[in-house]
């Protein structure tokens, strides 16, 4: 089974449309303020009002106020919700679109807890913790603390690049990948070369 890919962090129409000629499965806009990589709605309506069928447009969320979620989902377009902070199953559930959440995965964190807790989910997106930064840190976390069965797809993100994408998904087998820094020139920018590059990577497996 073909790996899903998805392109997060986009704040340019250019950049949305390489990540969809590279045959990405969903592109991401973080709409959490603090983020280098923050895009405001009405932007993202204007990118998404130029994505083709099948292309899944995702939002990505700190802590939000449900009214900042259900705005930014109207206005977006959004397909579906990521939420990437202390978000309650109860809150990630009120939405009428579909939800993934992340987890920032350490040496106790225990992810078959995680997976019952919010089982409601489309997928658990694993990442890398760093203190104070919900994601997009490009950093890697030990791929080994990952369980053999997941009751959740695996979305697998944190530091992953065009030079390690192939390894990511041989060990460990996940649903989908998601990359942001690790296709960028700086912040919020994507390099077309790199997304490309990245996706030689997830098909060649």
């Amino acid at each position: 089974m073909s790996v899903r890919v998805k392109v997060c962090g986009i704040t340019r129409c250019k950049d949305a449309a390489a990540a969809i000629r590279a045959g990405v499965d969903a592109i991401g806009f973080v709409f959490w303020p603090q983020s280098a990589r923050y895009i405001e709605p009405d932007i993202v309506r204007i990118i998404t009002a130029s994505v083709p069928p099948f292309i899944c447009n995702v939002g990505v969320y700190v802590d939000p106020d449900i009214d900042w979620v259900e705005k930014t989902a109207r206005v977006a377009k959004l397909n579906l919700l990521q939420f990437h902070g202390d978000e309650s199953p109860e809150f990630c559930n009120q939405f009428s679109q579909p939800y993934i959440k992340a987890i920032r995965v350490k040496q106790d964190t225990d992810l078959l807890q995680y997976a019952e807790r919010y089982r409601t989910a489309k997928g658990l997106l694993l990442d890398a913790y760093v203190a104070d930064m919900p994601g997009g840190t490009g950093h890697a976390f030990e791929w080994d603390l990952i369980p053999k069965y997941l009751s959740l797809p695996l979305i697998l993100s944190g530091g992953l690049n065009p030079a390690n994408v192939s390894m990511a998904i041989q060990q460990t087998q996940p649903w989908a990948v998601d990359v942001s820094s690790g296709v960028e020139t700086s912040k919020g920018i994507k390099d077309e070369k790199k997304i490309f590059a990245f996706m030689r990577g997830v098909k060649q497996l």
